[in-house]
């Protein structure tokens, strides 16, 4: 018997496609938008994912009501070799 694997994009994939288009969230908005129960966990992995690289970060803003909204940013890689003043 085979089982047939679905091809539906994951909550945290889903969550981090709407990041990448540098969009931000709060728990709220990530609950009821992509139903997410815990979305502080799952903040948690993609960042542990998207920065391990070094070239895109997970960062935080607090809104106007005292809620933590999330976004994905690149990080500009610097040239070592690149000396400013030259």
């Amino acid at each position: 018997m085979t089982t047939a694997t679905s091809n539906r994009p994951t909550m945290k994939r889903k969550i981090l496609d709407y990041l990448m288009t540098g969009k931000g969230l709060t728990s709220n908005e990530a609950s009821s938008r992509f139903n997410c129960g815990n979305f502080r966990a799952t903040i948690s992995s993609i960042k542990e994912q998207v920065e391990a690289y070094g070239n895109w970060r997970i960062v935080t803003e607090d809104t106007n009501s005292g809620k933590t909204r999330y976004f994905l940013k690149a990080v500009e890689l610097v040239d070592p070799s690149y000396t400013y003043g030259d």
